[in-house]
């Protein structure tokens, strides 16, 4: 983890569309999420930027707990 999440979330972001891309190129119906520290969300996807990211509905994410080890929220 780096010292900026909106940095982080970039690189999960381009990790998570190749993802994606190659499911749907393979006809998968698997569903991808991308999974996200509690922290994270409440920093970003809270904020203006992270509302636009989960607007187009491609964007699925599992919020969790990394101290607790617990999944906090699935946002579909």
């Amino acid at each position: 983890m780096s010292q900026s999440p909106v940095r982080d979330l970039e690189n999960a972001l381009g990790q998570f569309i190749l993802y994606y891309d190659i499911l749907e190129e393979q006809g998968s119906d698997r569903i991808l999420y991308l999974a996200i520290p509690h922290r994270t969300y409440t920093e970003i996807f809270t904020e203006p930027i992270g509302k636009i990211l989960l607007k187009n509905n491609r964007l699925r994410l599992l919020v969790f707990d990394p101290k607790q080890e617990l999944i906090v929220q699935w946002i579909l």
